[in-house]
Order: structure tokens, then sequence, then C-alpha cells
């Protein structure tokens, strides 16, 4: 098993930064992705950002956060950040830190959640 826990959601206004933490714990050897992914009041849950934990350190962005959202990750940490920039009111919604099992292709792992608002 692998526990998630989010940390750093806040209400802010248009145009500002916010960054979420993500901080992993248990058998994260085996978790081989992790991310963040959102959902807003009366919406899908969707992709803001995922990040391979192997050497490729391959990244993952939605389409709506490309440009203006980084995620990066401390692998001796067992953190993943998600640096957000230009922030819109589109943004607000529970952002979600998930884990994907190696060999597997769906998220798994999912923390609480954070809430971030973003205000006009």
């Amino acid at each position: 098993q692998v526990q998630l826990v989010e940390s750093g959601g806040d209400s802010v206004q248009a145009g500002g930064s916010l960054k979420l933490s993500c901080q992993a714990s248990g058998r994260t050897y085996s978790m081989c992705d992790i991310g963040w992914y959102r959902q807003a009041p009366g919406k899908e849950r969707e992709l803001v950002a995922t990040i391979s934990r192997d050497e490729s350190g391959n990244i993952k962005y939605g389409d709506s956060v490309k440009g203006r959202f980084t995620i990066s990750q401390d692998l001796a940490k067992n953190t993943v950040s998600l640096e957000m920039n230009s922030l819109k009111t589109e943004d607000t919604g529970v952002y979600y830190c998930a884990g994907r099992r190696c060999g597997r292709v769906d998220y798994e792992w999912w923390g609480q959640g954070t809430q971030v608002t973003i205000s006009s």
C-alpha cells in the first residue's frame, strides 16, 4: 500500500501563484508514476500533471495547465510538488495526489485532496 498526503491548498486571487506538495509513504517502490488530478464542482476529474519515478522523469501535463504549472519530485524524500502560476478562476477545485502502481494502467492510490480556490 501507498499513502499520499497533500498540502498547500489555499484561496488566492486570479493571477497569483500557489504550490502544492504531496508526501508519499508506504511501499513507494511499487509506484511508477505520481502526479496530480483535480476536480471542479460539477465536473469530472481531470489530469493536471504526472511524473515518472524512473530515470526518465517523463512528465505529462493537462492541456489547460501547460505553460503555467510545473511538476517536480524529490525521490529521496518521496515528495512531489506542483508549482502553479498565473492562476485562473477555472483552476478552482480539489486537487488530488495520485500514484500508479508499476504494471498497471490506472492510478490506484489517492490522497484525500486539498482545496484550491481562485477568486477574480
